[in-house]
């Protein structure tokens, strides 16, 4: 498709890029950074206005050499492809070992209201969590349960920040993010848009007893809440529900995103049994 030219380490793309490492360049800009192959790849796919969500390729000659078919791609798709010496790549990528891959992305996320316009029936929210690990992979399990959406309220971590964009592993491209919504403004939203509001706190009903009385099967939206203090009681209360996950044995607790990953199986499960399953095989 065509042959990547060597940028200097101080040429102002490599400065522009290096600067999406802070928050207020990455704002202000409205991009992001996003490495490695798998996020490389999911960007070239993902559209934003009709145009590939990847704006610029930073690539080692290996791993061009090595995802050739990612470097096509990108170049089939209209983006800019520069090949980079191993300290650009490690200074752009900020981790431990660097896959070679960096790309400089346009904003995604998506106006609240269109989340709701959509008719989700299963949704995470994410208020209070700071820790953007964390916010990256409940990102990831809200994908893998076949959530419509994730919500990210305005006291939680920037959703482009390096370690949450790696800690999705790709799956910030695959549903709707939501930003900055006040958690009050989502509760009143979802709810008004006939979804089920839970809050997943230890001081709440047992999960399993929801399963089993048969309340989980409606549209919901889980809000889960910050790693260390959980949810504030102003915020269970907007709830119409506070649902804690039963601990059987002897932990003392689980991590913000087990536990999300358990809330948001056992409401797609609850929701497919609700609708009936659609059969793989034909009568």
């Amino acid at each position: 498709m065509g042959t990547p030219e060597l940028i200097s380490p101080r040429s102002p793309r490599v400065i522009a890029a290096r600067r999406l490492a802070k928050r207020n360049f990455r704002v202000k800009e409205r991009r992001f950074i996003a490495e490695g192959p798998q996020a490389v790849r999911e960007a070239i796919e993902h559209r934003s206005g009709g145009e590939p969500t990847l704006i610029e390729l930073f690539a080692t000659v290996e791993a061009a050499e090595r995802h050739a078919e990612i470097v096509d791609a990108a170049f089939a798709a209209g983006v800019r492809v520069h090949y980079a010496e191993d300290d650009v790549i490690a200074e752009l990528s900020q981790t431990v070992t660097p896959q070679g891959l960096v790309g400089v992305c346009r904003f995604l996320d998506s106006p609240f209201e269109e989340i709701l316009a959509a008719r989700p029936k299963l949704i995470a929210v994410l208020a209070h969590v700071r820790d953007p690990g964390n916010a990256g992979t409940v990102l990831r399990c809200a994908d893998a349960a076949g959530a419509d959406a994730v919500v990210l309220t305005d006291a939680s971590v920037d959703l482009y920040n390096p370690k949450s964009v790696r800690a999705s592993v790709g799956s910030l491209f695959h549903l709707p993010v939501a930003v900055g919504v006040p958690v009050e403004q989502a509760a009143r939203g979802l709810r008004d848009a006939g979804v089920r509001v839970l809050a997943a706190d230890g001081a709440g009903v047992d999960l399993d007893a929801e399963l089993d009385r048969g309340a989980m099967g409606t549209p919901t939206a889980w809000i889960f809440g910050n790693e260390a203090w959980g949810l504030p009681e102003e915020t269970r209360a907007l709830a119409d529900a506070v649902v804690r996950v039963p601990i059987h044995g002897k932990a003392e607790s689980l991590n913000l995103a087990t536990a999300a990953a358990v809330c948001l199986y056992a409401s797609a499960r609850a929701q497919r049994a609700a609708g009936g399953c659609r059969s793989v095989t034909s009568s």
